[in-house]
């Protein structure tokens, strides 16, 4: 079969499919969900993902769209114009979103989780109104806690935040801000005291843009290309004292129980990219023939196409398990902390595997193969690397037991 033929065959629509779970049955409403995003994710992103990724392109129309449809806004109330949902239907949205295209699932998971969820959780009624409503159809807000030398130690953040009369003077670096050149707003931490470390750590909202706050570059990354990704750079940046978010000290928590929710977009993205993979291997696998039939024929295959499927499964057990959790009143670190691990681990496996299967074509960009292995790499690394996710689980397990 010509690259031209193969081409059309990867990049057009796939056989849509129902998955089952003896976990959870997905309610009507979660299955017109995913079925809405798989519908748009067929027909709106497949199409032009190759291009969104080789060219580092912001999908500007498509997340317009998405709002419209209320997926930037899937877990927020419905009285600051959310749908209402819960944190399964956020991991149901992102994982068709991100099958047809992982920047677009990043995009839209950090925005739901890590932006509006927050507003909506620990807003005040005003700050609700200016920087959580005008959010939930389109425009994008980011999340600024990272710091080049404060990213899994968050307290040794330097970002600081003195009282000046009636504001919070900023001034510090934030790094690796997801939408941070296209964002009109973000939730930004700094130090009001440096002594205090985590306990010092505080929440602001800042407009974008706004005077003293300038971009730095675009990063050029390995993979999630579509989603635009840069530093934040803070100078003498003055923020209203009503524009802290939660209580002066407390931004570390808030931080922290917002990112165990993260952690479940993170896994259905890897969810999503992983199938994805998979798809490609399955369909190039009936189409190749060698030694006289198709390579699905071949036991070699065969074999490996039922650990790819099983580690993704598995890990969609766990996804889902943490994102029912999520909507519990408690802490939930363990539970996400598991479905991230095991999600991003299976997204590489099986779009490693899958280049394996395409042997060379695997490795050339007319095929997706090779930009799903690239973008399952991040979901590894951002929302805490998996290895400092190995050491919470273990600290947790460890703590159950005493």
């Amino acid at each position: 079969m010509s690259i031209k033929k193969l081409t059309c065959l990867f990049n057009g629509p796939t056989k849509s499919f129902t998955r089952c779970f003896s976990l959870h049955k997905l309610s009507e409403e979660h299955l017109m969900l995913q079925k809405t995003c798989r519908d748009f994710a067929e027909s709106e992103l497949k199409p032009i993902a190759a291009q969104l990724d080789r060219e580092h392109k912001f999908p500007a129309e498509q997340i317009k769209k998405l709002g419209e449809l209320g997926v930037l806004s899937i877990n927020v109330s419905e009285k600051y114009g959310g749908a209402g949902q819960d944190t399964l239907a956020l991991a149901i949205a992102v994982e068709e979103l991100s099958r047809a295209c992982g920047g677009t699932g990043a995009i839209v998971s950090v925005h739901n989780c890590l932006y509006v969820n927050l507003l909506d959780k620990c807003g005040t009624d005003a700050q609700k109104e200016t920087f959580l409503r005008p959010f939930t159809s389109g425009t994008l807000g980011c999340f600024a806690l990272s710091e080049p030398d404060a990213g899994s130690d968050v307290g040794a953040m330097s970002c600081t935040a003195v009282l000046d009369g009636d504001h919070y003077v900023l001034n510090g670096t934030k790094s690796w801000v997801t939408s941070g050149t296209v964002g009109k707003a973000a939730a930004v931490f700094a130090t009001i005291d440096k002594s205090l470390k985590h306990k010092g750590i505080t929440g602001f909202l800042v407009p974008l843009p706004t005077p003293g706050v300038s971009l730095g570059k675009k990063e050029d990354k390995l993979g999630i290309r579509a989603s635009p990704t840069c530093n934040l750079i803070l100078e003498d940046v003055r923020v209203p004292r009503d524009h802290v978010l939660g209580a002066p000290g407390g931004g570390f928590k808030m931080a922290m129980e917002q990112l165990d929710k993260a952690r479940v977009g993170i896994a259905a993205q890897a969810l999503g990219i992983g199938q994805a993979a998979l798809e490609v291997a399955v369909a190039y696998a009936a189409q190749r023939k060698a030694f006289g039939q198709p390579i699905n024929k071949l036991q070699a295959v065969k074999l490996r196409l039922a650990e790819m499927s099983l580690k993704l499964e598995a890990a969609r057990l766990l996804v889902w398990r943490a994102a029912l959790c999520c909507d519990e009143p408690r802490r939930t670190t363990k539970e996400s902390s598991m479905a991230k691990l095991a999600a991003s681990e299976a997204a590489t496996f099986v779009s490693h595997s899958a280049i394996q299967i395409l042997g060379g074509m695997g490795y050339v960009t007319d095929m997706p193969a090779e930009r799903h292995y690239r973008d399952a790499r991040i979901t590894e690394i951002y929302g805490g690397v998996n290895d400092v996710q190995r050491l919470v689980i273990g600290d947790l397990i460890v703590k159950e037991y005493e």
